[in-house]
């Protein structure tokens, strides 16, 4: 299962698993660019494809994707939680919808989906569960504040798991990349809160994996991103956020959706894309 499948890293992740004979079952918003992956997927490898069209973010989503694999007879033994967004801006000014539905998907999503699949995984004793977080989960992320503490917790989240379930024959992973040249900075309002070198989805996407099949705890893709978890322990907390907030100082300053919502926005309708 690969959760925001329909651009991006997500549908990185089900290129690659699809190319690997892994039977996928994909879930997001976007109906039409689902199915139309879905179909894809299927005539280019032979494999089966569910779709699962559903906002995280809305009441009673998981108990409606858990509701939907039971229904069709689904065993999920891998778990992709992909989805997810951020907010960019001085936090005082963003609007408390779009922080409360950022929160709700980064955080409550995953863990929701955890709590709905892990248990089967420990009673088959095997399955994975490949959680996509950030550099940013390595130090307090001003003018990102909320999506650097939502990270950070799936960083610390899974850590947690992989060390519970690692004799229980469950692979519990989390990816922190850095840039990725998908939409999300589309989504974010500006590209000034973008920080390094841009990878390719297909970059991040072929070391998660790697890391998943060598039971490693955390990945983060690319070298010139190695230097930051060090950093990050190294340096008092009060300087790594210093300097954290000249990187990003832009961002709370350029025009951002983070602070202009789309018109007729919803707690749950705010522009959500993959990572």
């Amino acid at each position: 299962m690969i959760t925001g499948a329909s651009s991006g890293i997500g549908a990185g992740f089900a290129e690659a698993l699809a190319a690997r004979g892994a039977d996928l079952v994909l879930v997001a918003r976007s109906a039409d660019v689902l199915e139309n992956t879905a179909q894809r997927l299927r005539a280019a490898h032979g494999v089966r494809v569910e779709v699962v069209v559903q906002d995280l973010t809305a009441p009673g989503a998981v108990a409606a994707v858990r509701a939907a694999t039971d229904q069709r007879g689904l065993t999920v033994d891998g778990l992709i939680n992909n989805a997810g967004f951020a907010s960019a801006g001085r936090f005082h000014e963003v609007p408390a919808d779009r922080v409360n539905t950022e929160v709700a998907l980064d955080v409550a999503a995953l863990v929701d989906l955890t709590t709905a699949y892990l248990p089967g995984m420990v009673e088959r004793r095997r399955g994975a569960i490949l959680n996509v977080a950030s550099i940013a989960a390595y130090q307090p992320t001003p003018y990102m504040a909320v999506y650097g503490a939502a990270k950070a917790f799936v960083l610390s989240f899974s850590q947690a798991l992989w060390q519970e379930n690692r004799r229980a024959g469950v692979r519990v992973t989390a990816v922190c990349p850095g840039p990725v040249d998908t939409g999300f900075f589309g989504v974010v309002g500006t590209s000034e809160a973008r920080v390094g070198r841009p990878r390719s989805a297909g970059y991040v996407v072929e070391r998660a994996l790697r890391a998943v099949e060598r039971n490693r705890p955390v990945v983060t893709p690319g070298p010139e991103n190695a230097w930051v978890p060090l950093v990050s322990r190294l340096l008092p907390r009060r300087l790594v956020a210093s300097v954290t907030a000249r990187s990003l100082r832009g961002a709370a300053d350029a025009p951002s959706a983070a602070r202009v919502p789309t018109a007729g926005a919803r707690t749950a309708g705010f522009p959500v894309t993959d990572h």
